[in-house]
């Protein structure tokens, strides 16, 4: 399905993986498998490749490959699906983490503002809790942490009472409905950004996004054979920022640990120091690749 979605930087996070041939290697973030076959391109009759994606849609782009083994599960059980198919270490792990095109433009998915549908927003259909049963059970309180941590908006208590009210009179179930209860706290110049914020605060706390994000580097660390690459494209600060710190330290708040000589002890050695960008020709051809951030580790040797 060549329209699933458009893989993001796609030649350089090939590049930095530094394939070989008869590797085993991890594809995170499968969805339309874009980064997954070049990956297969590029390896030999003796290389391997396990994909995970926990969204039943996705196994429709599953290649015909004996290299290839898809994994139809959340990438938080890294360790505990490979150990159970006999892999104990791999010599690389991609995650692209944004969402796929094909999630941003089903309507029935709820992703996006850009369509009226119900509230929806699961990464995993087989999942029960929704966006529409947040919005609708979560305390005043729990709202406001919501849209305050994952959508970094300047006002959640505005929002969190806007949809307190609104849910009072009748249950929040689509869409519209939201955008409509929000309304009265949307700036108008900046609605689409306000608004982005928001349904990402939304998908990321019903996804438990940064937690799964956490145990998949966490277990990484213990996944990949020394000096095997860990090569993530993040797409908002706070991904961005986890994967920053976890890559510099080996912790998420960022703290390096120094030996008796004041040497710096990290599990990974850092291979971008800034992160690497979209080019212009690709920003063209794929505008929602803006937002992208690649960074690259390499596991100590030590």
């Amino acid at each position: 399905m060549t329209d699933y979605h458009v893989p993001v930087l796609l030649e350089e996070s090939l590049q930095a993986l530094e394939i070989k041939p008869d590797g085993v290697y991890v594809d995170l973030t499968f969805g339309g498998g874009g980064h997954s076959r070049a990956l297969l391109e590029r390896l030999g009759p003796k290389g391997c490749l396990y994909a995970f994606d926990q969204d039943a849609d996705a196994r429709a782009n599953v290649p015909e490959d004996p290299r290839f083994h898809f994994v139809e599960s959340n990438f938080r059980f890294l360790r505990g699906a490979l150990r159970l198919r006999g892999v104990q270490q791999v010599d690389g792990i991609l995650a692209d983490l944004g969402v796929s095109s094909h999630h941003f433009d089903t309507q029935e998915r709820g992703f996006s503002f850009r369509f009226d549908g119900p509230l929806d927003m699961r990464m995993n259909q087989r999942a029960e809790f929704t966006a529409e049963q947040l919005v609708n059970s979560y305390t005043n309180d729990q709202l406001i942490r919501v849209f305050r941590d994952w959508g970094e908006l300047d006002t959640p208590y505005k929002i969190a009472n806007c949809i307190e009210r609104a849910r009072g009179e009748v249950p929040i179930s689509t869409i519209s409905a939201l955008v409509e209860a929000v309304a009265p706290c949307t700036p108008k110049r900046d609605e689409t950004k306000f608004l982005s914020k928001l349904f990402q605060a939304l998908r990321i706390e019903v996804n438990h996004e940064m937690e799964a994000l956490k145990m998949a580097l966490e277990q990484s660390l213990k996944v990949l054979c020394p000096g095997g690459r860990l090569v993530v494209i993040s797409y908002h600060s706070l991904e961005d920022r986890l994967v920053k710190n976890f890559m510099r330290s080996g912790n998420f708040e960022g703290k390096t640990e120094k030996d008796f000589y004041g040497r710096v002890q990290a599990p990974f050695e850092m291979i971008t120091r800034k992160a690497i960008v979209p080019s212009e020709g690709e920003l063209e051809r794929n505008p929602r690749s803006r937002s992208a951030r690649l960074r690259v580790a390499e596991k100590s040797e030590a």
